[in-house]
């Protein structure tokens, strides 16, 4: 295969065999010591913590294996033929000659693409026959700009192995000059980065759990208002407990938000049992209790007489602690009641403070009203209501609640034995 370096290229030279030596000594060892760490961590397979925490470690790991193959290969030069499966066998280089329409191969490439090696390597027209079709614009788009503007080639796809395989290549590319600057062909290695994509899908897909907490099973069978209520943009999530694992995880919260009455007052409620409730059902009666209650005008300081009236009944377990907040939207009041349940906090001008005390108030646009469960602890609290700067700023009661919960989940691992909680909040539109 030519040179892919032009004359206004000339390439630079290249490590001394001491200093690519000393390079792989690093990778290794920084390679030892990562394995290391994540063998000595204590983190949990069912904690969405510690699922992060393991995919970003075999990440890590995975990059560093490819960097240590990369620097032997500069050492060693290329190999004839590597091994199947192993990390050079992924990485292929191609010659598109642009005056004979003749296409060069190295071995590795045919590997990456799973065609014969025997067989003619196909020209940049025929490229895009390997590519799945909504990716073929793409690559297209980048031959192009390659060709006629001189760009150089950055960029992923996917192909399709004649055995219905489908793999991610990162193509790097760039032309070749002739003496006249004009584009002679164009050189390009490709590397199968199939394994590391999914390493980092796995780190993102964590990350996401960690950060966006799954809704409580109960939320299919009631659907939350996410899209609002007359003045009020709403959002709430479940804090899982970290000691909820396996068939039987405790979801004993509850958040819901309905109306209360027919003048468009919005009832807003969260809570939690006295024990967690397996199945989730019992969450999923109450919410349709306290519904069924509100829409009969039931204000929210007679919601907990009428509820534990209700309850006596059935074989639920006792409501350990509730808020109940009424809000109309005509004058902006806010009436709320609590009972052995933390008091609401209000969010106003970067500053952040409990509703305790009186049991009315007003708000005004842009206020931010968060409700959450006695499960959060008292260290919890303060550190919401640290957050006062940074929630008032948010633009919808969803980022406001992504900052909560991302927040919280680091701040909660430090108390495993704590049960799960809810929280809602609801921000004012006008």
């Amino acid at each position: 295969m030519s040179s892919h370096l032009s004359a206004d290229h000339p390439a630079a030279q290249p490590p001394g065999p001491g200093s690519v030596e000393a390079l792989i000594s690093q990778t290794r060892r920084l390679r030892g010591d990562v394995d290391a760490v994540r063998r000595d961590s204590q983190d949990d397979a069912t904690d969405p913590r510690g699922r992060w925490q393991r995919a970003l470690y075999d990440l890590a790991l995975h990059q560093l294996t490819d960097l240590d193959a990369h620097l032997a290969q500069l050492r060693d030069g290329p190999a004839p033929a590597p091994r199947a499966g192993s990390l050079l066998s992924r990485v292929g280089s191609a010659e598109w000659n642009l005056l004979t329409d003749e296409a060069e191969w190295s071995g590795e490439l045919f590997r990456i693409l799973g065609r014969d090696p025997a067989s003619v390597p196909l020209s940049l027209d025929e490229l895009p026959s390997l590519v799945l079709t909504e990716d073929r614009p793409k690559l297209t788009a980048m031959v192009t700009d390659c060709l006629v503007d001189a760009r150089p080639i950055d960029g992923e796809f996917r192909v399709v192995r004649p055995d219905g395989t489908v793999r991610t290549v990162h193509m790097m590319g760039e032309p070749v000059l002739d003496a006249d600057g004009s584009t002679a062909s164009m050189w390009a290695v490709l590397r199968d980065v199939s394994e590391l994509r999914r390493s980092q899908r796995a780190v993102s897909e964590t990350r996401d759990s960690l950060q966006h907490p799954p809704p409580p099973p109960w939320h299919g069978l009631l659907s939350f208002p996410e899209e609002g209520r007359p003045g009020l943009d709403l959002a709430a999530a479940h804090l899982p407990s970290p000691s909820a694992t396996g068939l039987r995880p405790g979801h004993g919260g509850w958040y819901d938000a309905c109306p209360l009455g027919t003048d468009g007052e919005t009832l807003l409620t969260v809570g939690d049992f006295g024990r967690p409730e397996s199945e989730g059902h019992g969450p999923a009666v109450l919410i349709g209790a306290v519904r069924g209650l509100a829409l009969a005008g039931t204000r929210p300081e007679r919601l907990r007489e009428r509820l534990a009236e209700l309850l006596r009944d059935t074989a639920l377990p006792p409501v350990r602690g509730a808020v109940h907040c009424g809000y109309r939207p005509d004058t902006r009041a806010l009436t709320w009641a609590h009972d052995a349940c933390p008091a609401p906090l209000l969010f106003r001008g970067g500053a952040g403070h409990e509703l305790s005390g009186q049991a009315e108030t007003t708000l005004e646009a842009g206020d931010l009203l968060l409700l959450h469960t006695g499960a959060l602890e008292p260290a919890a609290v303060e550190h919401l209501l640290s957050l006062a700067p940074r929630l008032t700023g948010a633009h919808s009661a969803q980022d406001g609640v992504r900052i909560v919960t991302r927040e919280l989940g680091e701040l909660l691992g430090e108390f495993p034995g704590r049960a799960d909680g809810c929280l809602l909040l609801a921000r004012v539109t006008r």
